[in-house]
């Protein structure tokens, strides 16, 4: 009998501190609503890294061609110059 009596009272004395308050829901509420922003924040801070990364490399691709522009035309200018030399050698 006394066991019973003492396993009722150690069940009463769990579900009594073992149980959560208004507070502590409320505090967990806060907390769930500040990770719910700063996950919005890095999300918006990822999509402007991506625009931001996009934007770099066209402009990485258009300098990339622009140099071979320049490359094609300095080897045009190149064999110009050497056939133009060796004309006036020949002479």
């Amino acid at each position: 009998m006394k066991a019973v009596k003492f396993a009722a009272i150690f069940s009463i004395a769990t579900l009594a501190t073992g149980c959560a308050t208004t507070a502590d829901i409320e505090n967990l509420q806060g907390q769930i609503d500040t990770l719910k922003s700063q996950i919005s924040t890095g999300a918006s801070d990822a999509a402007s890294a991506r625009a931001e990364a996009a934007k770099a490399a066209a402009q990485a691709a258009a300098a990339e061609a622009a140099a071979n522009r320049a490359a094609a035309y300095a080897q045009e200018t190149s064999d110009k110059l050497d056939r133009m030399f060796k004309k006036s050698m020949m002479k």
